[in-house]
Order: structure tokens, then sequence, then C-alpha cells
């Protein structure tokens, strides 16, 4: 089925060009980075991760949400996720990717990931995270393309598959639950030890998940006529919506302990985001930005006439999206090291390699998901046809 990937329309091979000259921009910008080091990027001492594990801990969230199709549609028969489970599955393939990818360039030698597997540290978190992200993207690489086969054959799928997928779903869980304890178990930083950052992660993943998936499917049915159906695209926003609550929820339930217990290091990090710590207020403006956009978003989705509507519902999942790329990303990351253990606030700004590089693995990641997709176009095309 990979030939299905090379072929495509005028407006497919224009979006693969400009993917590709993205991705080289930001590999000639690692390129640099391997000669200089980490000095071209914004970070520092005080502040040891940056950009790159943002976007690694929110993108964690992205791939873990596959689950949400999964579950409802092989535990509990849900027939409408039929037509988009193997999405879910390419979505997270590609997601972990980049995971994985922005791991490799916040290493700055990429000699050192040998370390982990020549060396393997069983009481290391990080140890289990390589562990269960790769297992995670074995998995649904081949349920995803197996199943699809099986579909394109119209034959059913062999019996050995049913067990991976139902693997699948607490190996879901397991990613965002152990990248979540690589911050939790750090007990010098205030900002991230709490009992509840697991339940956090997840519910921020089951909301931008599917919010990213809806407009995927939104954005095929408009460009290839692919139609994910009315049921799961509303099913998916009811998700969305649920996931978004909760995720505010837990965010009120810190912001009520941290503030009421009145515990001056666990205030700071806190007074940091949203109002600034002496003098400096660097994300003030996007957390607030992230507060508002979450709100208009979950209003939106919970109101049923709005959410029917397809163009109210696709601003409210870019809301969603944009939001808590905000929140779990350089809203969560840099604060933990606000102020450092030594009390001395040190911002973090990052550089524009920095961003390039980011940029050309996110690149990476939609190049593969776009080819991914295309080829399942491609069965479900052949199929309509026959």
């Amino acid at each position: 089925m990979l030939e299905k990937a090379l072929r495509g329309s005028r407006g497919y091979w224009t979006w693969i060009i400009f993917l590709l000259a993205v991705v080289l921009i930001g590999f000639s910008f690692y390129l640099r980075q391997l000669d200089d080091g980490l000095g071209i990027t914004g970070m520092s001492r005080d502040v040891s991760w940056g950009l790159y594990i943002a976007q690694f801990t929110f993108l964690v969230g992205v791939a873990a949400s596959a689950v949400m199709l999964i579950m409802p549609y092989y535990l509990h028969d849900y027939k409408a996720f039929g037509k988009i489970t193997v999405l879910g599955e390419f979505l997270a393939v590609s997601a972990v990717i980049m995971c994985i990818l922005f791991i490799f360039v916040d290493l700055g030698q990429p000699s050192r990931v040998m370390n982990v597997i020549l060396y393997p540290s069983p009481g290391s978190i990080l140890f289990w995270d390589m562990v269960v992200l790769s297992g995670y993207l074995l998995i649904n690489i081949v349920t995803g393309w197996v199943i699809l086969s099986c579909d394109q054959k119209e034959i059913p799928p062999p019996a050995w598959v049913k067990p991976l997928i139902y693997l699948s779903i607490p190996w879901a869980i397991s990613i965002h639950t152990v990248t979540a304890f690589i911050y939790a178990g750090l007990p010098g930083r205030t900002f991230w030890l709490t009992a509840i950052m697991a339940p956090r992660f997840l519910a921020s993943a089951f909301a931008s998940g599917p919010a990213l998936l809806i407009l995927f499917c939104l954005i095929m049915k408009k460009c290839t006529g692919f139609d994910a159906g009315r049921s799961a695209i509303q099913t998916l926003a009811r998700i969305a919506a649920y996931a978004l609550a909760a995720s505010i929820f837990f965010v009120m339930v810190e912001l009520f302990t941290v503030f009421y217990s009145g515990i001056p290091e666990h205030e700071e990090p806190f007074r940091y985001l949203f109002a600034g710590l002496d003098g400096h207020n660097n994300l003030v403006v996007w957390m607030w930005a992230s507060a508002a956009l979450a709100a208009g978003a979950l209003a939106a989705l919970i109101y049923p006439r709005a959410r029917q509507n397809e163009a109210i519902l696709a601003v409210a999942c870019v809301a969603v999206f944009i939001s808590l790329w905000i929140e779990k990303g350089l809203g969560l990351v840099v604060t933990g090291f606000i102020p450092s253990p030594l009390v001395a606030v040190t911002e973090y700004f990052p550089t524009g390699p920095e961003i390039a590089i980011t940029l050309g693995i996110w690149a990476g990641g939609l190049l593969i998901l776009t080819m991914l997709y295309q080829i399942f176009l491609a069965v479900r095309l052949e199929k309509q046809g026959q």
C-alpha cells in the first residue's frame, strides 16, 4: 500500500513539497546545533528544558488520545468510530515519532541516546518512558496497518491483532502517566510536585487529541470528500468538551490548594504564570490567552447548537488545541524552573534556530501523517468505487 502515498493531486504534492522545505530548513539549523551545541537555544543553567521538551510533553498527550477512539469502538462496539479508528492510530504514530525526535534534539549529543539502550536503568523514569513510547509506536504501526490492509482486501483482521488492540488501551494511559511522573517525581520543583499531575495530563490529552482529529476530519471532508460521519464528529466533540472541563477543574483545584495553603514556594510559580514575579512576566499574556481560549472553547463545545455548526466547531477545536499547547507546553515546562532552588528568576525565550528546529520536526510529523492519511483515503476511495 505504500505506493498509494506517491499518488495524489496537485494540492497534495504542493503540501508535501512545502513540508519537505520546512523539514530541510529545520535540519540545517539542527546541523548548526550539533556544531555549536545547545548554546544556540534559549535554554540555560537555570532553565534546562525549553521548547523541545514542551513539544514532547504536549505531543505525548496527542498520541495517547487515540484510546478515545479505540476504547468505544472495540470495547463498547460503537460503530460510528469504525471509519476513523485507523486515523486515530496513525495520528498516534506521527505524534510519537515527533516525541522521539524532540527528545533526540534536546539531548544535544545524539550518541547519548544509546546510553539508555546500552546501559538500561530500570530505576529511572526516563528509561520507562523510552519503553512505553517505543512500545506504543510499534503497537499503533502494526495494528493500524494490518487493519487498513484487511479493510482493503475486505477480510476480517487476524485474531492476533485483537489482543494488541486491547493492550494499546492501558498502554496509551501509561505513556502519559509515565511522562507525568518525570515531572511529579522531582521534589525540588514545587510547581510539578503534585499528585494530580498524571490526571491533569490525561484530561488535557483527551481534549487536545480529539480536537485535532476533528480538525483533520473536517479538512479531509472539504478537500477530499471523505466524510467521517456526523455522529462520530459530534461524539468526539463531546469527549473533547468533557475532557476540557476536567482539565480546567484540575487547574482550579491546583490554584485553590496552592493559594489557600499560603506556602510561598508553591505560590511563586503560579504568580509568575498569571501575574508575573519580581517584574518578570514573560508568560502572563500567554497564560491568560490560554485561559480565555479554554473558556470560550468549552462554552462552544457544551452548547449543542454551537457544537453542531461545523464552522463554530472548527474554531472551538483550534481554540482547544492552542490553549492546551500553551498550558501543557511552555506554561508547564518553563514555570517548573521559576524560581530556581536559589530563588533566582531566569526567564526563557526560544531562539530563532530553536524555533526553526521545532517547526522542522512538526513538519516532519505532518509529512508522515499526510502520507499515512493519503494511503487511508486511497483505500477508502477504492472501496467506494467497487
